[in-house]
């Protein structure tokens, strides 16, 4: 059998969720998991923000993301579900966008409710699913002085350049 491709997709979505990841602690996120499993299927990553008031009473948010709203004291608690999606040029799904649909939302919630289950004292936090869309592209295609998209974030490797083109606070409706 031969070796698998760098480029292979599984690779993709590593890096795409390793660089997620690394923008989130770098916005004042702790990562708790990364691909937590249960029977309904996985989630990619499970993050805690723990804001805090600053001196004008205003909380320090994550950038694009003003709507951390549960509080205990002066403490804001959000527990983020994070689908990401990372996708190379031609995807055939909308750079990922439309592989969320609403038997994929179904399998999160059901995934988050056990997390829930399973971890009780996170049960008090303001719980969403967010959804970060990654643009993988291959290092040898990559040119810096002709960039076609905006990004958030990005990473290089040795075989790939991946940027955080969108990230989506509250992507879609949770809890009732």
């Amino acid at each position: 059998m031969p070796n698998p491709s760098p480029s292979n997709y599984p690779d993709i979505g590593t890096l795409g969720e390793d660089l997620v990841s690394q923008w989130l602690e770098s916005c004042g996120w702790k990562i708790l998991h990364r691909r937590w499993r249960c029977r309904w299927g996985e989630i990619d990553i499970i993050a805690e923000y723990l804001g805090t008031e600053g001196k004008e009473g205003k909380e320090r948010a994550t950038p694009r993301e003003n709507d951390i709203s549960a509080s205990a004291g002066n403490r804001h608690l959000t527990l983020a579900f994070i689908e990401v999606k990372t996708r190379s040029a031609g995807s055939w799904d909308t750079g990922g966008r439309d592989a969320i649909t609403t038997r994929k939302q179904e399998k999160l919630v059901r995934a988050a409710q056990m997390y829930l289950a399973k971890y009780p004292e996170k049960s008090d936090f303001n719980c969403r699913f967010d959804v970060a869309i990654a643009f993988a592209q291959k290092a040898s295609e990559y040119n810096n002085t002709n960039k076609n998209f905006e990004n958030i974030a990005s990473v290089s490797t040795p075989h790939h350049f991946l940027m955080l083109q969108e990230y989506i606070p509250g992507a879609f409706d949770s809890f009732d």
